[in-house]
């Protein structure tokens, strides 16, 4: 990555009103690499994942997608730790299957994802989205790179909790759920005398079905004790 690139990312991001912010970062990406929107999801000592912002609700039901199906390029980014892409999602069924059908959905193309370290700390990932298909050039390609790196530490100040969360190591499947997901799952388990894993896995299969977001189906089962 050309420092020129860094330099430039964090100048375009200081020129945007509002203040150097994660928000603004996302805004200022989206804008310099003529993408369409994007996702940062943020991973906590492995465990648990908080989506950190969307550029818009296409970026947000493909956050939450991965999310579900514990299949997608911020996944394999993540484990990865390195960059990820797909220059048509609809020619990608075999390799993610129900993330090519939720980007159908959406009328998302191609996706380039990057994971978000800084030094040898890995905080999460960031997802680009196009209605096009094709990969970002070489000139784009650089650019993700720094604001990738920008990204990082812009997540790491507003969630400084990243630095000093204990690290487990990485399983399979998707990294980590929102703390109401585990909730849900312990709730469910109980519910059902399921082991905590299997009652997760239904509350992941019922999302997908419905097409609901994995948050909204945890809040019902927080609420009501069931998932119907």
């Amino acid at each position: 990555m050309d420092d020129d690139d860094h330099t430039a990312a964090w100048r375009r991001i200081g020129s945007a009103d509002g203040g150097i912010t994660l928000a603004a970062a996302c805004r200022a990406c989206v804008a310099d690499l003529e993408a369409d929107c994007l996702g940062v999801t943020l991973v906590v000592a492995g465990e648990l994942r908080l989506l950190a912002h969307t550029t818009d609700g296409r970026a947000r039901r493909m956050e939450d997608a991965q999310l579900t199906t514990g299949e997608g390029p911020c996944t394999d980014a993540y484990v990865g730790r390195a960059l990820v892409e797909e220059a048509d999602l609809d020619q990608a069924f075999g390799r993610w299957p129900a993330f090519t059908q939720a980007a159908a959905e959406q009328g998302l193309r191609s996706v380039t994802a990057l994971p978000l370290t800084t030094g040898h700390l890995r905080v999460g990932a960031v997802n680009i989205y196009r209605t096009a298909p094709g990969l970002l050039s070489p000139r784009h390609k650089a650019l993700a790179r720094a604001y990738a790196r920008v990204l990082a530490l812009l997540a790491l100040d507003a969630h400084p909790h990243l630095l000093t969360a204990e690290h487990r190591p990485t399983r399979p499947g998707p990294q980590g759920f929102p703390p109401s997901v585990h909730l849900a799952a312990g709730v469910l388990a109980e519910a059902y005398q399921l082991p905590p894993d299997d009652a997760l896995a239904r509350m992941r299969a019922h999302a997908f079905r419905h097409g609901q977001p994995l948050h909204q189906t945890a809040d019902h089962v927080l609420t009501h004790h069931t998932l119907d």
